[in-house]
């Protein structure tokens, strides 16, 4: 399967994006139904273009029933009707394009929708093998009752309605038949599926996908060497077909998955190293979306200052010294999966600090729709398409309506409230992007002015080297020998004895600074609580 020739390069562009999720049907309400859509986005692309955001991850916007918010796909070739047409998709991809952003798509690869017209026939066909069926009297565990004519059961790859699609069996086994290798019919079919469906929107002019749940293709499969395989087949024609576009990973593990072909891979709370443990450790907590299994934690970004960035650096450190140039790392203000970077105990005025690090850090950033503005995870919300998933794991609160402006409705729709997708923030003092616009102290303009000096400075090019100078409170490092980097997230004030660096520190030039100072011999960084500083290196 896999072929023995080296990748293409990471196309160029990748390295200078600045990635934004939409949640789309919470983004932007064009047509009064309370439910977001394309032309809703089409609508707030200034937004983004002011921003100076240059790549959009759009959830999924495929037909669906919408168990599992797009998720369970049960037509790829379509445009969910709530979202628009694909008249509306080409419009929002020619009208980013113009403004210098480029559109991703999300890639449901490992499971369709109970109801996709393959699983349908599938379910009374016993010689149909595009899922993983077993006609066992007894169902093994997993496996969910055949809803059809079909004896046994389907295994599914998330919920019930989310039936597996057969990608095979890494191993097989004499008492479990139903495990198919990698290249019999049905896991075949699927592999030349999936490069279908990924041709036919990249010729639309997207610019590639983030691909949902990449690393349950194949079963049983220690250490997902087949389900690189698989990866790797699709990079190589990728490479042939549609060298510019891009494939991003929600695998978790960039030192597993870039070699498999991605581009570029997320860290995630889940996965990799220690089962998320670095990316937790940095500013996720057990508010709002916290796995059961997770063991409670300081991260970083919380105002106690009783975390470290020490897990995080270690793991990036190891990950990118073994993909070299290979491929890439993107580090997530949170998702729709998981809670905002404003939840539980970290309240709005410590994301500066969050941002001046993830904006300055050498991996791509990604900032989830609403964080530029500081929205909150919304808890006690009611179910809402599979939202739920523990006692204290309901993603609805991170899927809020976008607070375009203050005011009734949020300039998210204008529908009346109670029809809305989900429920607004229903605090007094929730954020917008009209009131932050006008204040030019507020988040949104810090992160916009952030994202400028990404832009358009070497030293935070993602190939500009980094040296951490002090891994605690403050958080210090250097980029590109140019630019000095305090972060302080916790509220007590801390300082940094610069030692060797005291002579140029003394030179320093303020760049982007709140409450971090540099003494005039340059011997030692002062940060208040929640400050954080980026200065000029002479």
């Amino acid at each position: 399967m896999p072929e023995a020739a080296p990748f293409r390069p990471v196309p160029a562009w990748l390295d200078e994006a600045v990635f934004y999720q939409i949640y789309p049907q919470s983004f932007a309400d064009s047509d009064g139904d309370g439910i977001g859509d394309l032309a809703g986005i089409a609508d707030r692309l200034d937004h983004l273009a002011w921003l100076g955001v240059n790549t959009v991850w759009i959830n999924p916007c495929f037909a669906s029933p919408f168990r599992d918010a797009g998720y369970d796909v049960a037509d790829y070739f379509s445009i969910a009707p709530r979202y628009g047409s694909a008249d509306d998709l080409a419009k929002l991809v020619d009208l980013a394009g113009r403004r210098g952003i480029r559109v991703l798509l999300d890639l449901v690869a490992g499971h369709t929708s109970d109801a996709h017209p393959w699983f349908r026939a599938a379910m009374d066909d016993p010689d149909d093998h595009r899922y993983i069926w077993t006609t066992a009297d007894h169902l093994p565990a997993g496996f969910v009752a055949s809803p059809g004519t079909r004896p046994g059961g389907y295994l599914p790859n998330f919920f019930d309605s989310q039936p597996a699609l057969n990608f095979g069996y890494a191993r097989s086994s004499p008492g479990e038949p139903w495990r198919r290798s990698v290249d019999a019919e049905g896991p075949r079919a699927n592999r030349a599926a999936l490069r279908e469906i990924m041709d036919h929107w990249l010729r639309t002019g997207v610019s590639g996908f983030r691909v949902d749940m990449a690393a349950s293709l194949v079963k049983d499969d220690p250490g997902k060497r087949a389900t690189a395989a698989i990866w790797t087949e699709l990079r190589h024609w990728l490479d042939r077909a549609h060298p510019e576009a891009v494939l991003l990973a929600e695998w978790g593990d960039p030192e597993v998955s870039v070699p498999a072909g991605f581009h570029t891979d997320f860290f995630l709370q889940f996965g990799g190293p220690a089962n998320g443990l670095p990316m937790r450790s940095l500013w996720s907590n057990n508010t709002g979306t916290a796995d059961e299994s997770w063991d409670p934690l300081d991260c970083f970004f919380d105002a106690s200052g009783q975390g470290s960035p020490r897990p995080f650096v270690d793991a990036w450190r190891q990950a990118t010294a073994a993909l070299g140039d290979t491929g890439r790392i993107a580090l997530p203000t949170s998702n729709h999966d998981f809670s905002r970077l404003n939840c539980g105990p970290r309240t709005a005025d410590q994301l500066p600090a969050a941002f001046a690090f993830q904006l300055t850090w050498p991996t791509l950033p990604a900032i989830y729709y609403g964080d530029e503005i500081g929205m909150r995870y919304v808890p006690g919300l009611p179910e809402k398409e599979g939202s739920v998933l523990g006692p204290r794991y309901n993603r609805a609160g991170s899927r809020t309506p976008m607070q375009w402006q203050d005011g009734p409705g949020a300039g998210f729709s204008t529908a009346a409230e109670d029809r809305f997708y989900l429920p607004l923030d229903p605090a007094p003092d929730r954020p917008s992007v009209a009131a932050q616009r006008a204040d030019e102290h507020s988040l949104l303009h810090l992160v916009r002015r952030l994202v400028a000096l990404r832009a358009g400075l070497p030293a935070l090019a993602h190939h500009s080297p980094v040296e951490v100078l002090g891994a605690d409170y403050p958080f210090v490092y250097v980029r590109g020998d140019a630019l000095l980097v305090v972060v302080n997230p916790g509220r007590a004030q801390r300082s940094w004895p610069s030692h060797a660096w005291a002579e140029r520190a003394a030179r320093a030039r303020p760049v982007e600074v709140d409450g971090v100072r540099i003494t005039l011999d340059g011997a030692t960084v002062e940060a208040d609580g929640i400050g954080y500083g980026i200065f000029e290196l002479t």
